[in-house]
């Protein structure tokens, strides 16, 4: 699908699963059963399907980048460490490094506090994290200016659908100035709304393989 696209509506199966989205607790529970089928369709995919994807993300981001900042050099991007068949997009994070921007990846240091960011560049001296997620084995952290944040599921008002720990929702709440963010996910993850409550925070764009899907802003 094009960015001007029209987007195909949500499975009609799914139409009699949705909550009543006056009780955060309906809420919560339908959340756990879409993540728990959109993260094993995504575990579903070939390696192949998944560097497939990859690349397309990598040139549509390439784009929004370039139409909302221009060059990358000097800036401070926050990627992601790949776990559980995320689109890998580590190869483009060293391009945006040899193109002299600044790389980052998140580290939860403290449980269900904000993110920490640590510089990170291919080869770099990688530790284990918390749930055994690799991360950047240094002290030092930066603020990012331009953050990803991978989707489980996105909806149509720019909102995610994460792992269910709420991180990113407190780091962006946390952090000021907050960042211009991207969540990057599958074309195949669109829902038509995650019923977002009060702690949810909407993101700035939202890219998956068939490009930018939803822009703050855009008319």
């Amino acid at each position: 699908m094009s960015e001007h696209g029209a987007r195909p509506a949500s499975p009609p199966c799914m139409a009699a699963d949705l909550p009543d989205d006056t009780l955060p607790e309906s809420i919560a529970l339908w959340r756990k059963a879409e993540r728990a089928r959109r993260l094993a369709a995504r575990e579903g995919q070939t390696v192949a399907g998944r560097q497939v994807i990859a690349a397309a993300l990598a040139r549509h981001l390439d784009a929004l980048l370039a139409r909302r900042f221009g060059t990358m050099s000097g800036w401070v991007v926050s990627g992601y460490w790949p776990i559980r068949a995320e689109p890998d997009l580590r190869p483009w994070l060293t391009a945006l490094h040899g193109a002299r921007a600044r790389v980052a990846l998140p580290v939860v240091a403290e449980r269900a506090a904000p993110l920490q960011f640590r510089p990170w560049s291919a080869g770099a001296k990688m530790e284990r994290g918390r749930w055994n997620i690799l991360v950047p084995a240094t002290a030092e952290t930066v603020l990012p200016q331009i953050a990803l944040a991978p989707l489980v599921g996105w909806d149509d008002a720019g909102y995610r659908l994460g792992y269910g720990g709420g991180y990113f929702d407190r780091t962006l709440a946390a952090l000021s100035p907050r960042p211009y963010c991207i969540g990057v996910g599958l074309q195949s993850s669109r829902i038509a709304s995650i019923h977002p409550q009060p702690h949810d925070i909407g993101f700035d764009a939202v890219v998956t393989e068939a490009g930018l899907q939803w822009e703050r802003g855009a008319g």
